[in-house]
């Protein structure tokens, strides 16, 4: 279950996972790996700030066009 009340500027677990086009257990896996940062939320529902999130997505979008 999603968050209704987030801050502006983050995204849910759910959304990351959904713009990024990966599982959520991708999701933990970033962070496991020190490539995605949580930035609020809980430990059961974190947030992740938007411009991390869209740096990755940048970055995927870089290695797939090489």
């Amino acid at each position: 279950m999603e968050s209704q009340n987030i801050r502006p500027g983050h995204l849910t677990a759910h959304q990351t996972a959904r713009l990024l086009g990966i599982s959520l257990d991708g999701v933990r896996q970033l962070v496991r790996r020190g490539r995605l940062n949580r930035s609020g939320g809980s430990p059961r529902q974190p947030w992740y700030a938007a411009e991390d999130v869209t740096t990755l997505i940048l970055e995927r979008r870089a290695s797939k066009a090489a």
